[in-house]
């Protein structure tokens, strides 16, 4: 990767993990805090309270999208941060469970996810876009593995008041990440007909089934963690111990997923890893359905879980970014988003719901099923389309005489070059190209300013 792809990716992680540490720190805590809310004691809204962002969130992807399609990716990045500060410090003032839902409300309403996504995918080449969703995975694991550990320790140090305030700090903390550590991102393509192969639309088969999954993923995982806490509480493991159970389980997860993301990667076969994934969360969710597991069965399963989860938080985004219309890809991600936030928030609401009227078993066993419909959906998964597959990314440094403006019109206009990017700090020109196809000489003659 480029210089400019390393700060991106890691620029941009750190922008989704500072947001993420906020969200998922009252993951672990909140349902163990609510009672001593007036109305915390009702499972389904506590579980309406913990998936709530999700849903305002759904509401606003695609709007946020179109908007950083429009108007611009940073622009959009702070205005969703300053919102998300403001759900976190209503959550501070909270005495009941309504109040609570309505900052988480509030928080979701600050709908960046496909903003962040999109600009991950402007400022990146397609052959390392997985590494890039990689990073960013990576930072969304190492957030939630950290507001694991932290999470019960703060609590019982400020309180949930004192937690809510610490998101609100941590998403102005990302605003000025955004502003001096993110890349600006290079000027749009042209307007007008997408080439050819590349104009598939957003109600594309293979996206549908990325987005079902991304959907299914989060319910499973927000579902879930409605009972895993009190869980943990059953077979003897105190609240502020439950850091010595998930900080292992994520760190070692981080790990094992990182062979079949580098698999799919470098042998261009993202099928039977997102196969294997989901088939080893429909195992996890089976075996912890089917029997009461005391606390080393726990922490194995767990492990099995988050692997699963990281190798699809991971790879998901990327698949979309790469299927999806070169000049509407902020709304493509916007879609995938939101359908990722319903999922949250269904998630939260189905988790809560199922565990107040069957129990624990019977949320596991639900997840399972959900897993199960998954898998069948994703056999069905195509090889990337061939316009895809077939285009090279080249990248050229443009020579100092040469003058950029208008410098990306030319080179989209020579033939064989499907897609060019100026990047004018770095005097770089990235450009998708047709093998064997494209006019190198005119390429070479335009950047160099030969006449």
């Amino acid at each position: 990767m480029s210089r400019v792809e390393l700060r991106a990716g890691a620029s941009l992680a750190g922008v989704y993990g500072l947001r993420m540490l906020g969200l998922f720190f009252i993951l672990p805590i909140f349902a163990v805090d609510a009672p001593r809310l007036q109305g915390g004691n009702d499972l389904t809204l506590v579980g309406i309270a913990l998936g709530a962002y999700g849903l305002s969130q759904a509401i606003l992807q695609i709007p946020f999208g179109l908007a950083s399609d429009r108007l611009g990716r940073k622009p959009v990045l702070y205005a969703g941060l300053v919102i998300f500060a403001a759900g976190s410090f209503l959550g501070v003032v909270a005495q009941d469970i309504w109040t609570a839902i309505a900052a988480r409300l509030l928080q979701g309403a600050g709908a960046i996810n496909s903003v962040a996504m999109a600009l991950a995918a402007d400022l990146t080449r397609e052959q390392h876009r997985t590494k890039i969703m990689a990073m960013i995975g990576a930072s969304i694991g190492l957030m939630f593995a950290l507001s694991l550990v932290g999470a019960p320790l703060l609590y019982r140090a400020v309180g949930m008041e004192g937690v809510f305030a610490l998101t609100g700090l941590l998403s102005l903390a990302a605003i000025w990440v955004v502003k001096f550590e993110v890349p600006d991102p290079p000027a749009s393509l042209p307007e007008g007909k997408p080439p050819d192969g590349r104009g598939k639309g957003l109600l594309d088969i293979e996206l549908l089934r990325l987005n079902a999954g991304i959907f299914i993923l989060h319910i499973v995982l927000y579902a879930m963690f409605v009972v895993v806490p009190p869980l943990l509480l059953d077979v003897g493991l105190a609240l502020p111990e439950h850091w010595k159970l998930y900080l292992p389980v994520v760190l070692v997860s981080f790990a094992l997923m990182v062979p079949p993301i580098l698999y799919a990667d470098r042998r261009n076969r993202p099928k039977p890893v997102l196969l294997g994934a989901v088939a080893l969360l429909l195992l996890v969710e089976a075996a912890l359905a089917a029997t009461r597991a005391g606390l080393a069965q726990l922490a194995g399963l767990m492990l099995a879980f988050f692997v699963a989860f990281n190798v699809l938080e991971a790879m998901l985004p990327s698949l979309v970014s790469r299927l999806a219309p070169s000049r509407g890809r902020g709304v493509a991600i916007g879609v995938y988003n939101t359908t990722q936030t319903l999922g949250v928030f269904f998630g939260g609401l189905l988790g809560g719901w199922v565990a107040k009227h069957f129990g624990t078993t019977w949320v596991f066993a639900t997840c399972a099923l959900l897993s199960g419909l998954w898998l069948v959906a994703a056999a069905g998964m195509r090889p990337l389309p061939s316009a895809v597959n077939e285009l090279s990314s080249l990248t050229f440094s443009i020579a100092s005489g040469v003058d950029l403006e208008g410098l990306r019109e030319a080179l989209a206009r020579v033939h064989g070059v499907r897609e060019a990017e100026v990047l004018a700090p770095e005097r770089i020109a990235r450009l998708k190209v047709v093998p064997g196809q494209w006019d190198e000489h005119r390429v070479r003659k335009l950047i160099t300013g030969e006449v």
